[in-house]
């Protein structure tokens, strides 16, 4: 949702502080990998229930995670390989923070509701599997109530106001599940619309596509 809204403005935004960052001799992957650094002490510091610090390196994580992008693109070498490894660090950085919020629940309760980040991080999964799946046939699966800045920004909430972030996990996961139903059926028109004329389907969709694949350098996506 963000991401549609808001995506254009803070590109334009970031882009100077991309540049700066560029001409200390910064790269990309480098800024990348910091994200995933920060979000593993973010998990770790969760996990131990120290969760105000939690909340304190997951806002910097969104940071390298904001910027990696900007970078590639003030450098010149945004690449389908820096949209690959973004993807990779994406998927690695939302199963850190879930694992850590797992971790600090099964400490602190005697329940079962470790399992509720368990399953957020599942849909997250499969939120993100149903868009790459779609943009492989050149379907747009893009949208929904809770994409990735979304979930960074819900959980944020609940690690700073910890009181309540059982409930908030719940919301979340409640509209993850929305998420993966708009996206499925977003897509599900679009194919039908293709079978409904099959004699323009094939152009249409190499041209999709085609789209992708030149616009699908490196642009950090921010939600997925």
């Amino acid at each position: 949702m963000l991401d549609g809204n808001w995506r254009t403005v803070v590109d334009r935004g970031l882009t100077p502080i991309g540049q700066s960052l560029q001409r200390t001799g910064i790269s990309a992957d480098v800024v990348t990998v910091i994200g995933i650094v920060m979000a593993a002490g973010a998990s770790v510091a969760i996990g131990m229930g120290n969760l105000r610090l939690g909340f304190l390196l997951l806002v910097l994580t969104g940071v390298p995670d904001a910027l990696d992008g900007a970078v590639a693109k003030a450098a010149g070498t945004a690449s389908s390989r820096g949209a690959y490894f973004d993807s990779v660090a994406d998927r690695l950085t939302d199963a850190l923070l879930f694992g850590g919020v797992a971790w600090h629940l099964a400490s602190v309760r005697t329940d079962r509701m470790m399992m509720l980040p368990v399953a957020i991080m599942a849909t997250a999964m499969f939120i993100s599997y149903q868009r790459a799946k779609a943009e492989s046939l050149g379907y747009d699966a893009k949208g929904g109530l809770m994409e990735r800045a979304e979930r960074f920004i819900v959980l944020a909430f609940g690690l700073l106001f910890f009181e309540i972030l059982v409930p908030v996990l719940w919301v979340m996961l409640v509209l993850s599940l929305v998420t993966a139903v708009q996206r499925f059926v977003k897509v599900w028109r679009q194919a039908t619309s293709d079978r409904v004329a099959p004699a323009g389907r094939e152009s249409r969709r190499q041209s999709r596509i085609g789209r992708r694949r030149r616009h699908g350098a490196r642009t950090r996506p921010t939600s997925h």
